[in-house]
């Protein structure tokens, strides 16, 4: 169940973020600070439901994910590339995701 939440999240939680940098840097209208803020809200609520002892074990390892995530972002919403130092970067900390939820025994 934590590999379908963790990309949902991330992809509400860019989005989120998303919306307030068009809004504030971008020029865009105010409402689309209004979608950022539900999209926020929906990124909290998933974070929830992944099972884990610990808020901070569950936030850590969600960490990773969302970093490969951003650099989805940056090439698909932004036309930005990411290079080899990005993908790089990319499967390091997903790596460590994986340690930090996989190495746990219940």
């Amino acid at each position: 169940m934590t590999a379908l939440i963790y990309p949902a999240a991330a992809l509400a939680e860019i989005a989120g973020c998303y919306a307030f940098w068009a809004w504030l840097r971008l020029g865009y209208s105010p409402w689309w600070a209004v979608a950022g803020t539900g999209s926020l809200i929906a990124f909290g609520l998933l974070l929830t439901l992944v099972e884990s002892e610990a808020a901070g074990r569950a936030f850590a390892a969600y960490g990773g994910v969302y970093i490969v995530a951003s650099l989805c972002w940056m090439w698909w919403a932004e036309g930005e590339r990411p290079d080899l130092r990005d993908a790089l970067g990319g499967f390091v900390c997903l790596v460590g995701a994986a340690i930090i939820l996989l190495g746990r025994g219940k």
